[in-house]
């Protein structure tokens, strides 16, 4: 691949943590790999300043040095070239998180972000529904938002190494039917409505965990010893061996609020896990919509889990089949169509 211009990806944030972070890496390394010039610029302003502060000065730093520099920005900026809409639609999520208009970051996120979609020469959308969200909101030309979906990395599948780990930790049977969840920020991304899920299943030979941090987590163990289900439900809190889990798991269940795409459902589907969640998360484009919920309290999928968990045999094929559809995600084709975006944009002449 012959690239001219030198790339400069723009991301406000310097920690390795993070899926914006993690793609950017992945997105590096690549670039490496094929000699093709590029730099990440940081923001050089200390955190403990205002989050929407610290949102304006990024924009500031990045946007006053521009010139004829090609800027591919995964955060919201008014002079990029290429915009990665990973985080999706503030407004949308505003209005799904229902959060006070008082906080002055949100105000500065709009206009921010409103200036990014129309200054954009081209959009890169994780999701289709993320794409009709850009269009819907803001009036963008369609014509400008490429669709590329997220990328895992396919994992070895070894169930009885991780069964041997977990069960010594939290004493686990194998005639046990695990269920999953993975996600901080449990509000937004379905932990109440998991928990009444697992609560109305009519199987009660089930083990569930929750993986992930949450400043209010005293209120879902309370919630879960309110449904009587604390003796199923496990809070691990952040995990480093993820893998494990997924590896025990049967069916992953991730009622999410909104969600662009989450690789979560691809990571679990990589692990062959039956997966659930709503059609407000981009991930559900991928599923056959048996498995996709009409909004996170949709308790129509209580049955449809209870028929899994009582037919073995079509709970493996799901399981096995999601596996394959999986490999369809891959990192390499994410990158690759990536690219292809940067370089039909740079090859173009539709730069200053």
């Amino acid at each position: 691949m012959h690239i001219s211009n030198k790339i400069y990806f723009i991301r406000s944030n310097k920690t390795k943590f993070g899926g914006a972070e993690v793609y950017l890496s992945r997105l590096s390394k690549t670039l490496e790999k094929k000699n093709i010039n590029h730099q990440v610029i940081n923001s050089i302003f200390p955190n403990f300043l205002p989050s929407w502060l610290r949102a304006i000065l990024f924009n500031f730093q990045v946007c006053l040095i521009k010139r004829n520099k090609f800027y591919f920005s995964l955060d919201r900026i008014t002079c990029p070239d290429i915009y990665r809409a990973g985080d999706g639609v503030h407004s949308v999520f505003l209005t799904v998180e229902n959060k006070s208009k008082l906080n002055p970051l949100h105000p500065i996120y709009l206009l921010l972000e409103r200036r990014c979609f129309q200054k954009a020469k081209r959009i890169i959308a994780n999701s289709t529904m993320i794409k009709k969200q850009i269009i819907n909101t803001y009036n963008i030309n369609p014509a400008k938002i490429n669709v590329v979906y997220n990328g895992v990395e396919s994992k070895e599948l070894n169930y009885q190494n991780s069964f041997n780990k977990l069960s010594k930790e939290f004493l686990i049977k194998e005639s046990q039917s695990i269920l999953l969840y993975v996600g901080s920020g449990f509000k937004r991304k379905g932990v109440e409505e998991f928990l009444q899920i697992i609560s109305r299943l009519r199987n009660s030979n089930v083990k569930a965990f929750v993986l992930g941090k949450e400043r209010d987590i005293e209120s879902y163990k309370n919630l879960s010893k309110k449904l009587n289900i604390d003796n199923q439900v496990i809070f691990t809190g952040t995990r480093e061996d993820v893998d494990n889990f997924y590896a025990i798991s049967d069916v992953f269940l991730f009622p999410t609020h909104y969600e662009p795409f989450s690789n979560v459902v691809l990571e679990a589907m990589n692990f062959e896990n039956a997966v659930f969640t709503t059609k407000q998360n981009g991930a559900s484009e991928i599923l056959d919509k048996y498995f996709i919920m009409n909004h996170a309290d949709d308790y129509s999928v209580v049955s449809k889990i209870n028929d899994l968990l009582d037919d073995k045999l079509k709970l493996e094929k799901i399981k096995k089949d999601n596996r394959i559809i999986s490999k369809q995600f891959s990192i390499d084709r994410n990158l690759k169509e990536t690219l292809d975006i940067v370089k039909s944009l740079i090859n173009s002449k539709n730069l200053p």
